[in-house]
């Protein structure tokens, strides 16, 4: 049997800009992206902390240490520049995942690499 669980998560993380002309998606760096396995296209979960809002997406790139994370399209009308979120993908598999976690500060640098 397969089981849906958590592979990837940023936590706190800052939106930095909020661009609903767009059409659709966030923006994450690559050096993030890398941190907890994320590729260009996937579906994530990105909840607000500050608001509760919750939304299905999908991943782009934006440059590696730019600290840069945009919510594009749709979504920036739930989600604002300065909202703290989380960012989640969800892997199937018979067997555990261990995910890939990380605490972030308010310009998304890592400060912590194992929060739940």
């Amino acid at each position: 049997m397969l089981r849906t669980s958590l592979k990837s998560k940023l936590h706190r993380a800052a939106i930095t800009d909020a661009n609903v002309n767009y059409e659709g998606s966030i923006t994450i760096p690559t050096d993030l992206m890398e941190k907890v396995d994320l590729w260009e296209g996937e579906k994530v979960l990105v909840t607000s902390i500050t608001s509760g809002a919750r939304l299905e997406t999908y991943v782009i790139p934006a440059p590696s240490g730019s600290g840069q994370i945009i919510i594009n399209g749709a979504a920036a009308h739930l989600i604002s520049t300065g909202h703290r979120v989380t960012i989640m993908a969800w892997g199937h598999s018979e067997t555990p995942i261990i995910p890939k976690r990380v605490l972030l500060n308010e310009r998304n640098e890592i400060v912590n690499e194992t929060v739940l």
